[in-house]
């Protein structure tokens, strides 16, 4: 069983893009600028934008965090949105997931630029890669394509189970698992919680690929011999016995099932870390759309 871990693959990803920044360093040239905006003190939000802003210094990348209180209005964030569409300093902007009940997540999303969107969530760079052309691929399916890439798992002509259909994950993750490039050509069956004989679909399936958000809901009778599994769930789970007061599970039971699978990524430490690398890859792409 192989151990598709997130460390060794981000690592490589984000070496390559630090030779990238020294030679942009080198040149007098400004280096790729991404932007966070971070509504509230959600602890996982607070750990996840903390992550990105380290990641973005050890890759050479400027960063700037813009904080607001959970009872910001609306209005303000688009206008911070605005504001930084209009810098020219700036590559790539992100909003930081979920937001607070009276924002409107579609409409904050509809207002970053296109040509910023390194989350990849906004319906021009959805529409895009619907139709196979260049865009910013959502910042999760990305790193999982990486993923493969980086351990040379084979995806062509296999059958991939995408279990989850949201527009972060799920559907842009079925997309290009069938699309007609390198990491693709799958025969692909998106699942989702209507879905009858979901046992059945998956035994079938020679890539399981797990997004729904429930803790170990993969179980080992779901799951064939030499199947490989990409578990992109990260649920805080209470643990009175944790450190912390919780322990973090992935939507895969990850002790019985791994023993049947030919690979399998941990959680902690696998698509998470390979979704700031997807980011930081967008965020360089924007820079040479932009500034190249």
């Amino acid at each position: 069983m192989l151990l598709l871990d997130g460390k060794i693959a981000a690592a490589s990803v984000k070496e390559e893009l630090k030779s990238i920044t020294d030679a942009l360093l080198e040149l007098g040239k400004p280096l790729p600028h991404l932007a966070a905006i971070l509504i509230g003190t959600n602890g996982a939000s607070e750990t996840y934008v903390a992550s990105k802003v380290k990641n973005c210094e050890e890759t050479g990348f400027k960063s700037t965090l813009i904080r607001f209180d959970e009872s910001v209005d609306e209005a303000e964030v688009l206008k911070a949105i605005e504001m930084l569409n209009n810098d020219e300093d700036v590559d790539g902007i992100l909003v930081q997931l979920p937001l607070p009940k009276h924002i409107s997540e579609q409409k904050i999303i509809e207002a970053i630029s296109p040509a910023k969107d390194v989350d990849g969530f906004h319906p021009s760079s959805a529409g895009k890669l619907v139709q196979g052309l260049h865009t910013f691929i959502p910042a999760t399916p990305y790193g999982i394509l990486l993923m493969l890439e980086h351990f040379d798992i084979p995806t062509k002509g296999k059958h991939a189970v995408v279990i989850g259909r949201s527009n972060i994950v799920g559907r842009p993750m079925s997309i290009l698992l069938s699309s007609n490039i390198v990491r693709g050509n799958c025969t692909v069956t998106l699942c989702h919680s209507h879905t009858p004989n979901l046992t059945e679909i998956c035994l079938q399936a020679d890539i399981i690929v797990a997004a729904l958000g429930k803790p170990e809901f993969v179980k080992p009778e779901m799951v064939k011999d030499g199947a490989v599994i990409i578990d992109v769930g990260i649920t805080r789970v209470a643990d009175a016995t944790a450190k912390k007061g919780f322990r973090i599970k992935g939507d895969v039971h990850f002790e019985s099932v791994a023993p049947k699978c030919s690979a399998i990524t941990p959680v902690p430490g696998g698509v998470g870390l390979m979704t700031i690398a997807g980011l930081l890859k967008n965020t360089m792409q924007a820079y040479e759309n932009n500034r190249g």
